[in-house]
């Protein structure tokens, strides 16, 4: 399960995903960070059974968690399966199948939003702002 962990570094610059990784056990793997000298945002994935101890916990440490339920969607009226989506990004969340068909693997998908960017048939965007 993914995870967006907001959090203010008013605090101090304390390390809230080791502390989460040591006081639960579980591993987690942050898959996007963005972190300035007073807040930042961490794109983590968990295992989805731990998903409550791990919010639960990050709360207490002061951050703010929400599930990710942005997807990336593909609009088939404008995909011409051109692959410039495959080219760029970084997770390899996009391929071609046996007929060349664009395909996506959405649990892949860390959200940078490059794939969007890059397509010139405008075919790709966030779920709800197509």
């Amino acid at each position: 399960m993914k995870l967006v962990v907001s959090f203010s570094r008013q605090a101090g610059k304390k390390p809230i995903i080791a502390q989460v990784v040591l006081d639960t056990g579980v591993l987690i793997n942050v898959e996007r960070a963005l972190i300035d000298f007073s807040e930042g945002e961490a794109l983590i994935d968990i295992p989805d059974d731990t998903c409550i101890m791990v919010k639960e916990r990050l709360a207490d440490l002061g951050a703010t968690v929400r599930v990710l339920e942005d997807v990336i969607m593909i609009d088939e009226s404008r995909c011409v399966d051109c692959g410039a989506c495959i080219s760029i990004c970084p997770q390899e969340v996009f391929s071609f199948d046996a007929d060349w068909k664009l395909r996506m693997d959405e649990k892949r998908c860390v959200l940078c939003n490059r794939c969007i960017e890059i397509c010139p048939h405008r075919a790709l965007a966030r779920k709800g702002e197509g």
